[in-house]
């Protein structure tokens, strides 16, 4: 056995080098086999970020239905009555899209920077870290469940009612929301502690999806000027464009023109509102949306694997 020379007398042995030690890789598999055994400690922080944002406050989790209903009512007042677009019962349009855009927005810019804010239980316990940014989409499916009570009440009020023989419609809808959502936020959380601006970012790119969408305007609108220019399959390649088109379809089945009853007299009496689409067609869409997002949650899943290692020292 050989041994290493000692350091002569009167001098200091080297000092040994730091080293970092990183976790090791494991593979997609286990990472989501260990997202499911931990799904208790999802729910509960889940059920955390829920109370937390609305601790102390008087009106409570009512909060999460009054910040979309003023949304809303300043998006009404602007198209319904300034600009008078005569579109009927135009509050059931917009909410319509809103409830689904309000969960997308609201999951992808309060997950992208929750690994850095929950930096002290990153560094200290171990766990699937993925699960932060998966509780803060957890969270906005309460809030969606807020705000569809509120659609509902906005609708017995108008007197209106959704297509009941195609609300099976928002099962792939949602589902394809859902995934959608959670893909983003993993992937989102984890390329911020690398990049901090990314958050940032990420709001501006919001503001801007919010537009390309067609929520505040009919799809039909706009849908001639696509065609003509030969461009109306990069318009449906927004992923949320499908989503936002089947609820507006399921919740305001006003398919191709409608009667307008305030539309100024000098443009014309009837007005396209959404694609006349099969049922088919519109459940088609969902499902490739659905493919998609699952396939994004998957690259999600793998990059975070590849970025955890280091969150420690990145924090």
């Amino acid at each position: 056995m050989i041994e290493s020379p000692s350091a002569p007398p009167g001098r200091r042995a080297p000092e040994q080098r730091d080293v970092r030690v990183v976790s090791a890789r494991s593979s997609l598999t286990h990472r989501f086999a260990e997202l499911w055994r931990t799904r208790e400690l999802l729910v509960g922080l889940t059920r955390a970020d829920v109370k937390v944002k609305y601790k102390n406050s008087a009106l409570g989790l009512l909060w999460s239905m009054v910040s979309p209903l003023m949304q809303l009512g300043i998006f009404w007042l602007v198209f319904g009555f300034i600009l008078k677009n005569g579109y009927p019962h135009f509050v059931v349009f917009l909410f319509a899209g809103l409830i689904a855009w309000n969960f997308f927005s609201g999951a992808l810019n309060t997950s992208t920077g929750i690994i850095v804010e929950r930096a002290g239980i990153v560094k200290k316990v171990a766990f699937p870290r993925e699960i932060l940014a998966l509780s803060t989409v957890g969270a906005q499916i309460f809030y969606f469940s807020m705000q569809a009570v509120a659609m509902a009440v906005i609708l017995v009020v108008l007197q209106a009612s959704p297509d009941w023989g195609i609300v099976w419609l928002l099962v792939p809808a949602i589902a394809a929301l859902l995934v959608l959502a959670a893909g983003f936020s993993v992937l989102l959380s984890a390329l911020n502690v690398k990049l901090r601006d990314m958050r940032h970012l990420v709001e501006v790119a919001m503001q801007l999806w919010f537009w390309l969408t067609p929520i505040v305007y009919p799809y039909e609108k706009l849908a001639p000027k696509l065609h003509s220019l030969g461009i109306s399959w990069l318009y449906l390649a927004n992923p949320m464009t499908p989503i936002v088109l089947t609820f507006e379809r399921v919740l305001y089945p006003h398919v191709g023109l409608v009667p307008s009853t305030n539309y100024p007299p000098n443009l014309p009496k009837a007005l396209a509102m959404l694609p006349a689409w099969s049922p088919a067609r519109y459940a088609e869409l969902d499902c490739l949306i659905l493919a998609a997002g699952v396939a994004l949650l998957v690259f999600a899943v793998w990059v975070f694997g590849r970025l955890e290692g280091n969150f420690a020292e990145e924090l």
